[in-house]
Order: structure tokens, then sequence, then C-alpha cells
């Protein structure tokens, strides 16, 4: 009498939940994407502080700052931009005042508020660092997709923010 195979894990259900397993496809493509991120971020990196001194955390919040017409954001519109824990991002600009990257200037409309503004030195430092940033990003990223592979990359990423966006309100969630 032949023995019922065991259902693989893709078939399973993950305990405690009703999803099921990643199959073989999925769990090799989710890897790859994580290597993927996790080398891509240590380059940028690596590269940002050799050229430039600046860290990619560091390039992340000046290039937020230099997207406003006014060059200054609140701390929870920086934030929620960057969606950095509220800790993280206080020690951060902390440190990045310090260099004289940032200062903290006082929100006349709101007493307890304050904008996250950028300095003169922290535009140079950004405006310094974006050619190399850029070609890092060229290099290892953009040339080796096609225009096609740049469109479908676009919608993939587009498509699942949205999801993301979706599953904010849910029971849960942590963000609200």
């Amino acid at each position: 009498m032949e023995r019922p195979s065991r259902p693989g894990p893709s078939e399973r259900a993950v305990p405690g939940h009703d999803a099921p397993w990643l199959d073989a496809d999925e769990q090799r493509a989710w890897r790859a994407y994580l290597r993927m991120q996790g080398r891509l971020a240590a380059t940028l990196n690596r590269q940002l502080q050799i050229e430039s001194g600046l860290s990619l955390a560091d390039y992340e919040v000046l290039v937020h700052l230099t997207d406003t017409p006014e060059a200054r954001l609140r701390p929870y519109e920086l934030q929620w931009a960057l969606q950095w824990e509220q800790s993280r991002l206080s020690h951060h600009l902390t440190r990045m005042r310090r260099r004289g990257l940032v200062e903290r200037e006082e929100c006349s409309d709101d007493g307890r508020g304050a904008f996250v503004v950028l300095t003169e030195k922290g535009r140079q430092a950004i405006t310094a660092a974006a050619p190399g940033h850029v070609g890092v990003v060229r290099r290892f990223f953009f040339d080796g997709l096609s225009r096609e592979e740049v469109a479908l990359l676009e919608r993939l990423a587009t498509r699942i923010l949205g999801r993301l966006d979706d599953a904010d309100g849910e029971p849960g969630d942590d963000a609200g």
C-alpha cells in the first residue's frame, strides 16, 4: 500500500496564518530580491561614504528636503516619506545637525512644532554627491535593464506600493 505524500511547503499553511508557504519559484524570487536590495544598498552606501562622506540615510534625508520648494519639511512628513521609526529619524537628524547638514526651525503656526531645514552645507553636500550616486545607480541598476524592463519594474513597484497603501488602515497595522 502506497503511503500518501506529505504536502510540500507551498501547499501547507504558514503556522498561525491562512497564507500558504512560498513555492520554490516565489522563494527564489523573494530571496533574490532581498539579496539584490541589500547588496545594492551596501554598494550605494559605500560609494557615498567614500566619495562624499555622506551615508545613504543622509542622502535620502537630503533628497526629500531638496524635493520641496522651501527645502524644509515637518519631521512627521520626513518620517512618513522615509518610512523610518520616529526614534531613528530623531537620532539621525541630531547627527546631521551636528555636521551642519540640516537645522531645526521653529514653526510659527504651531508652537510645539518645528521644521527640518536644509542648510547651505547640506545643499552643497548633496549637489557634490549626486553625480557619483547617480552613476552607481545607473551602472548597477538601470544599465542592465531594457526600457521595457524599466517600465515593467515601475508597474510592479507601483502595484505593490498600492497594496501596501491599501493595507495601511487594516487591523494589526502599526502605522496608525
